[in-house]
């Protein structure tokens, strides 16, 4: 399938893959019914239309068809989900980074803060929670106010470049239902943009909370075995850093770990000393 947009087969073949992104193999006539709910109260597609966009992707090895059923190939789910990621901003790789860099740096300042002034354990869990929570709260909130205008600032680049494309089909009728159509889909990106930038954001503040938690609690647990009580908080902290931030960033990059591993600790340890540098504590 080719990723421009430059016919109503193609806008027809875009919905299709977004609704059968589960790999759940559904009657054609439910598949029409919801495009015409993407219409709204207009009639965009014939079924003759729909027909037509279906015999190209079983062409290209996208979908199967069965007895008046569809079902998307292995090939089909691997596209679907690529116009997912582009379109719904579904896989939210920031977010999650950002938590676990954010929430690990903050759990070794206020560690070694809380261990370098011998905070009372009292004052520890005080300090602990309202710098977590601040961090957490502030990257929620980041996120998800600036995740919308970006996205939706995308989106808006992304229908116009489809409209640019579509403006060129000669015939007027199907040049206007397939503008039309564009139209309509990306009225409910909208709405599935913003409840996908929600996500992005619980799961940013989420991740930052328990990245930073987890090594700040081992350390006040075991208050009474110190200096062994920083040791584990700090051994917590780079098995986060080594085995979920490089290994999730390494997967997501394709580059290889070691690379991605180095180049992580060096800006944790560049962030960690700047924050201990600025508060003061060394």
């Amino acid at each position: 399938m080719s990723f421009e947009i430059q016919e109503l087969p193609d806008v027809i073949r875009v919905i299709v893959l977004l609704n059968l992104s589960k790999g759940n193999r559904i009657k054609k006539t439910t598949l029409k019914s919801r495009l015409d709910k993407v219409c709204v109260s207009f009639k965009c597609i014939e079924m003759n239309e729909l027909d037509k966009a279906l015999t190209e992707m079983a062409a290209e090895g996208l979908i199967n068809q069965y007895n008046g059923t569809v079902q998307l190939t292995r090939q089909g789910q691997k596209l679907s989900k690529e116009w997912e990621s582009l379109l719904l901003k579904k896989d939210p790789i920031l977010e999650v980074v950002a938590g676990l860099v954010d929430g690990s740096i903050t759990g070794i300042v206020v560690t070694l803060s809380a261990f370098i002034a011998a905070l009372e354990v009292r004052v520890a869990i005080f300090a602990a929670l309202l710098t977590l929570s601040a961090v957490a709260i502030t990257n929620f909130s980041s996120f998800l106010l600036g995740g919308i205008t970006e996205d939706l600032a995308d989106i808006m680049t992304l229908q116009n470049l489809m409209n640019y494309s579509l403006s060129d089909i000669p015939d007027k009728k199907e040049r206007d239902k397939s503008l039309l159509l564009v139209k309509k889909l990306f009225v409910l990106l909208d709405k599935q943009i913003r409840r996908s930038n929600l996500y992005a954001a619980l799961v940013s503040g989420t991740t930052t909370f328990i990245a930073g938690i987890i090594p700040i609690t081992t350390y006040l647990l075991l208050a009474d075995f110190t200096p062994y009580n920083i040791i584990f908080a700090l051994g917590i902290v780079a098995t986060i850093i080594a085995v979920f931030l490089a290994r999730y960033r390494s997967k997501k990059t394709r580059v290889p770990w070691k690379i991605t591993l180095i180049e992580t600790l060096s800006i944790v340890i560049i962030a960690t000393v700047a924050s201990l540098l600025l508060g003061g504590i060394v």
